[in-house]
């Protein structure tokens, strides 16, 4: 059936609409007022509709941005390619990480490579602290430029003298603008410092980083817009008795969040860190019990991790499950999936994981490593040398599949591994590495325990 069309009438003294055209109106109760409502046409091609300031998306003309390149390949990589002009990065960390080296360093590495001007702002620091630092970094340039104080309307003006290529500010919050009141550091000046810079990256098409002070949770200071303003933020992280330190995007509109950057804090600044495998596993050649190999992959950077697993008999009725590396309740459905599955009894023993190095997993491929890595401590016999494992593992006990699966065994390869034992649905065929396909993890954990991959 068709769509019939309905004429509504309207009084020309009060203005009721009606569907029914009467001679008397019920709601002014004036005679013969009653007249067709004529409806507005409307046009199903949208490049006919007169719109201010819209434009329509297929027309647009998208180009990728051009970026700079600091030069420091990890901070590079991690920003998706280099500095965007125009774009606003914030950088969080905690006192003492290497912020404020990492920045110094990648402003020196700008103005002496690309002999670009860089402005540096220090709100914090005198310039003789940051000479110092400057100089034992090997990063001063005539192309440098500092400017120490905190406010920041007075840094700003020098862009009005100079084209500089981008700037960085050191930090958010130790600065000032006459925009607002108040002290450094209140919500109200670190919005209204954050959106000066972010107008003034805006107006002058060049890149700005600021550095952002974090609070004892681990979230950068200050009112929650201060991340929604920026571009990209970044994560600067490490543990007080490593000199490793951590570079990861929790945000970024121009690049992957997925990328891991690793640096190694020298006397002489943060040195980009290539053999990053070698951060987490020793290559110790002596087999233990409890002990299982996986590449793992932070965003596109495969890494080979070292499962670590010990069980105790307990002679009570709870036992202990402790895990540093991977999560808690991960490990303990993982625990179950064995106990289960494999008829492998876990119930009479603490349990306790831990990934090597103090890397964090949250790679599904690390779940069948796990599991082998917890068999093999139960049942005290050490898994096979040179072997690595990777695979998901389902609360059915099936193995699936991993991303990327390629890149895995490349990586594996080349650290010298001779065996993989992956899911029997990986569609995948690598020279130079044995491939051991299984679909249960009661058929791959059998496996290790009859040593029947070394066949």
């Amino acid at each position: 059936m068709g769509n019939v069309k309905i004429t509504k009438y309207i009084c020309s003294e009060c203005g009721h609409i009606t569907t029914t055209k009467t001679g008397k109106c019920p709601s002014c109760n004036s005679w013969g007022t009653f007249t067709a409502l004529d409806e507005p046409k409307t046009e199903n091609n949208p490049k006919n509709l007169n719109l201010p300031n819209v434009k329509i998306i297929s027309s647009l003309d998208v180009k990728p941005p051009e970026r700079i390149i600091t030069g420091i390949d990890e901070l590079d990589r991690v920003l998706g390619g280099g500095l965007v002009p125009g774009s606003v990065v914030l950088i969080g960390g905690q006192p003492g990480i290497g912020k404020s080296t990492l920045l110094l360093q990648a402003a020196g590495s700008v103005a002496r490579k690309l002999n670009f001007p860089v402005l540096y702002i220090s709100g914090e620091e005198s310039d003789a602290q940051v000479a110092l630092r400057a100089s034992r970094i090997k990063t001063a340039s005539e192309k440098l430029y500092l400017y120490s104080g905190s406010n920041l309307e007075d840094a700003l003006k020098n862009l009005e003298s100079n084209k500089f290529s981008f700037i960085v500010l050191d930090s958010v919050q130790a600065m000032t603008t006459g925009s607002d009141s108040g002290w450094p550091g209140t919500v109200t000046q670190v919005r209204a410092v954050a959106q000066r810079v972010v107008d003034c990256a805006r107006e002058h098409n060049i890149p700005a980083v600021m550095i952002g002070h974090i609070t004892k949770d681990g979230k950068i200071a200050g009112p929650m817009m201060l991340e929604h303003m920026v571009d990209t933020v970044l994560n600067f992280s490490g543990e007080g008795y490593s000199s490793y330190r951590m570079l990861r995007a929790v945000k970024n509109r121009y690049g992957s969040t997925e990328e891991l950057g690793i640096f190694e804090m020298c006397g002489d600044g943060l040195k980009p860190v290539e053999d990053k495998s070698g951060l987490y596993w020793n290559r110790d050649d002596v087999s233990v019990s409890g002990v299982a190999m996986t590449i793992a992959l932070e965003g596109n950077t495969p890494l080979a991790a070292e499962i670590q697993t010990l069980a105790a008999r307990t002679i009570f009725p709870y036992p202990r499950r402790t895990s540093r590396g991977i999560e808690l309740n991960r490990f303990q459905l993982l625990t179950a999936v064995i106990d289960r599955r494999c008829s492998i009894a876990t119930n009479n023993h603490d349990l306790y994981i831990n990934v090597a190095g103090g890397l964090s997993l949250q790679d599904p491929s690390a779940d069948l490593p796990a599991c082998a890595a917890i068999a093999s401590a139960l049942k005290n016999i050490p898994l096979q040398g040179g072997t690595c494992w990777l695979g998901e593992v389902g609360l059915a006990g099936e193995i699936r599949p991993v991303t990327r699966i390629d890149l895995r065994l490349k990586e594996a390869a080349r650290l010298g591994f001779h065996t993989a034992v992956v899911s029997s649905k990986e569609q995948v065929k690598f020279n130079g590495i044995k491939i051991v396909r299984v679909s249960h993890i009661d058929r791959a954990l059998s496996g290790l325990i009859t040593q029947s991959y070394s066949n």
